[in-house]
């Protein structure tokens, strides 16, 4: 039967790298860190990592390895098991225990990842006499929960408030019941931040609910690294909060709904990716328990990283870049043409700076980037180096 289809299969493939949309993988031979060593051309090599979310440097942290370790001891390497059967232990309660109170919410909820978090919500709590009306920017995971859900969709332009409230007026107008409001807390590749306060008044006047996917938030913006809500002063506004433990958290992996008590207690009910899927691995409980305490102990790390970023902020505007405007650690380096974006990528990781470039269809058509990423594991002169070699392979590009 697969003969039947090889060639097409081959076909597409082909047709993926004539577009200059092919993904390679690197291999790093390294953990995770501002420093890693990266197989490029065929020859191992030490290179600055401006491309990980690894937006604290908690990745290879010693006393999260340590809290990993004696995890493993103590709790074992695996569940075996879905949560509701045989999968919970004390580790996961405490994890969702600590979570709900960092971020303000009245329960959480764990999941295998952020994605499996936002693919559970929707189909959970909406039917079709509901309505989700979701920013166009937002993250894969909410469009494909969105799609497995019943609810009518409204989209609206990206952080748009006038368009937001057109639709709330056209899903209320329409009869919906429920109305759920969702958008990514930092829209991934442009650093921007929703304007969460605007929105939760819209939801106010509009009877409806409001969701914020915050993975790139939290950990490390708001004044205590609570994210976007706090960074807007809604904590209290915001209905549900999905995230991951993958990025800032830690750079594992596993993710979380926080949310009111009883969306979190339906959730365990019926959210298939909660009940279907094996438990979070203990050893990764524990470790972002570990993650938590740091966080909560001191502020030394978000300090680091937002002085990171505004030097290479800087320094990249007076080299005279276009950087999208923004203090996020999401600094996109605007190219504009596709190849051009990729041979810079490429001239970076020559000179010892990995980064990636974006094209069309991750982004828009005619704005490809470069996207780094800052993090407090990277030192002032890590910062400096990157810049410098910015400089040079724009020189080498004749840009």
């Amino acid at each position: 039967m697969f003969d039947t289809i090889r060639d097409d299969l081959r076909a597409t493939l082909d047709e993926i790298r004539a577009a200059g949309l092919h993904k390679p993988e690197r291999v790093i031979g390294t953990p995770q860190s501002a420093t890693v060593d990266v197989t490029a051309g065929g020859r191992p090599g030490e290179v600055l990592n401006f491309c990980a979310n690894n937006y604290l440097g908690l990745a290879d942290h010693p006393e999260v390895i340590a809290a990993a370790h004696e995890a493993l001891d103590r709790w074992g390497y695996g569940m075996a098991s879905v949560r509701f059967i045989c999968g919970t232990q004390e580790v996961h309660k405490e994890l969702e225990a600590r979570l709900s109170s960092f971020l303000g919410q009245e329960d959480t909820i764990l999941y295998s990842s952020c994605f499996d978090a936002n693919g559970g919500v929707f189909e959970t709590l909406l039917g079709e006499e509901d309505a989700v009306i979701s920013d166009a920017l937002n993250h894969a995971s909410i469009i494909d929960g969105i799609r497995l859900s019943k609810a009518r969709r409204y989209r609206y332009a990206n952080r748009d408030l006038a368009d937001l409230e057109a639709k709330l007026k056209e899903a209320a107008e329409g009869g919906a019941r429920r109305k759920l409001v969702v958008t990514d807390g930092v829209f991934s590749m442009d650093g921007y931040v929703a304007p969460l306060g605007e929105i939760c008044d819209l939801a106010d006047r509009y009877d409806a609910m409001v969701m914020v996917d915050d993975s790139h938030a939290v950990g490390f913006v708001g004044p205590t690294g609570r994210g976007t809500p706090e960074l807007h002063g809604v904590m209290d506004r915001v209905d549900i909060i999905t995230g991951t433990l993958g990025k800032a958290l830690g750079g594992a992996s596993g993710g979380y709904v926080a949310a009111r008590a009883e969306i979190v207690a339906l959730l365990r009910q019926r959210s298939r990716p909660y009940l279907f899927s094996n438990t979070l691995a203990p050893v990764i409980a524990a470790a972002s328990l570990k993650v938590l305490d740091l966080l909560e102990s001191a502020d030394d790390l978000r300090v680091r990283l937002n002085e990171n970023t505004a030097l290479f902020r800087r320094r990249m505007t007076e080299e005279g870049f276009d950087i999208l405007p923004g203090d996020h650690a999401i600094a996109p380096v605007m190219i504009g043409d596709a190849a051009e974006a990729a041979r810079m990528a490429e001239l970076l990781l020559e000179r010892g700076v990995y980064v990636i470039g974006f094209s069309y269809p991750v982004v828009p058509q005619g704005q490809a980037r470069i996207r780094v990423q800052l993090s407090a594991a990277h030192s002032t002169e890590d910062v400096d180096r990157a810049v410098d070699a910015f400089v040079a392979a724009r020189a080498e590009l004749g840009a």
